[in-house]
């Protein structure tokens, strides 16, 4: 067990505990309501994941309590079935597949997450509660509530690699560390989109883009509206976030409509809806959200119908980062896959962690020796080819 141990701050000389509690308790938890709000995704996100994206989640919330017995901070977990070698793809696991067909859950485990079913994951640290006593105290209790909870598998999801220092409790108790699929950054503070080519671009990258920007160059049709809530279009924008959702190779979290419905009307402050029309139709969207100096590209759709020929990723990529030089913001930042354009684009790989355990002492030392060489980012042949790669791991 990895104690908390004395120190200088106040809140390091007392020693805390965590408990489960619902939804419906979190009202009676003054501290939920100030979670996460330095982040874009702060407590409502939460909140809306709970009420629109339930089929395969059961989310929980683990109280941070002193030993007075007051609720101190609030971190959000939830439980779902997890296939430990998603994302390896067909060729990585045909064997697999052949035993599933007579035992159906082989390698799927019941899985206690830690952090977000839609984006990266934060501790919830507050003024009086420093991350490292969040991280430590959530160590201490975390194997005995999975076993609770009937889960086998315990997974710290997407944290950003600035919790390595935080984190490393975790690893002390048996955690093993590996990269998830890694978001990116770019830095947009140009003058211009133009600007922006001039300085970052190589001449053959900058000629390949002014090549797709060509296929849109004479259509006049097509133009962009930016807004805070999508309610009225929702139906239009729904059915082109599946397009791509159904082609993705790794899927995790399916969006639902009400997502982006309540998602505009509860988070406006920090939510921005993108959508391209050409004509009266709906060619394209994007669903941004904005934190400090950066914008925040979360969940793209498309009509295939078009955009392949249009080259519409290259053009709503352009417009989101003109609109956003035109707003002062100063970054760029993507979630993770479709890595090659931003390899071109000089995208930098903005890493991000997971951390997992079995709860069996005897399956994790199997488990720890297995996951760096389970989790696809060591197969990604783009994601090795940008600079700070080594960053990853």
């Amino acid at each position: 067990m990895c104690a908390i141990s004395p120190g200088v701050p106040s809140a390091r000389r007392e020693s805390f505990s965590i408990s489960v509690v619902s939804r419906a308790e979190l009202s009676r938890c003054a501290p939920w309501t100030s979670t996460f709000t330095d982040q874009r995704k702060d407590y409502r996100y939460y909140e809306i994941l709970d009420d629109t994206l339930q089929d395969n989640f059961e989310y929980r919330y683990f109280a941070i309590v002193d030993d007075n017995g007051h609720v101190r901070a609030i971190q959000p977990f939830f439980l779902a079935d997890q296939d430990i070698l998603e994302g390896l793809g067909a060729e990585r696991t045909y064997w697999v597949s052949i035993v599933r067909r007579f035992f159906p859950r082989f390698l799927k485990l019941r899985a206690l997450m830690v952090g977000c079913s839609a984006g990266e994951a934060h501790l919830a640290a507050t003024e009086t509660l420093p991350v490292n006593v969040v991280a430590e105290t959530l160590s201490n209790g975390i194997i005995k509530q999975a076993r609770s909870l009937n889960a086998q598998l315990i997974v710290l999801k997407e944290f950003p690699s600035s919790y390595r220092k935080a984190l490393l409790c975790f690893v002390q108790c048996g955690f093993a560390r590996a990269p998830s699929m890694p978001m990116t950054m770019l830095n947009i503070g140009y003058d211009s989109f133009d600007a922006y080519m001039a300085t970052a671009l190589k001449s053959s990258s900058r000629k390949k883009l002014r090549k797709k920007f060509e296929a849109t160059a004479g259509i006049s049709d097509i133009r962009m509206s930016v807004t805070d809530d999508a309610t009225s279009f929702v139906d239009e924008i729904y059915p082109l976030y599946l397009q791509v959702f159904e082609r993705s190779r790794m899927q995790f979290e399916k969006l639902t409509k009400d997502f982006f419905r309540q998602l505009g009307q509860r988070m406006s402050d920090k939510v921005r809806f993108f959508a391209w029309r050409r004509g009266n139709i709906l060619v394209a969207f994007s669903l941004c959200m904005v934190q400090g100096d950066s914008l925040y590209a979360e969940y793209v759709g498309f009509d295939y119908a078009v955009a392949l020929d249009l080259h519409l990723y290259h053009y709503v990529v352009r417009d989101m980062i003109t609109w956003g030089i035109s707003k002062g913001y100063k970054w760029f930042r993507s979630s993770g896959l479709n890595y090659d354009p931003k390899l071109h684009m000089r995208h930098r790989l903005d890493p991000i962690d997971l951390y997992a355990r079995h709860t069996s002492a005897f399956a994790n030392a199997i488990f720890g020796l297995a996951l760096p060489w389970i989790v696809p980012v060591r197969y990604d042949a783009t994601l090795k080819l940008f600079p700070n790669y080594k960053e990853l791991w």
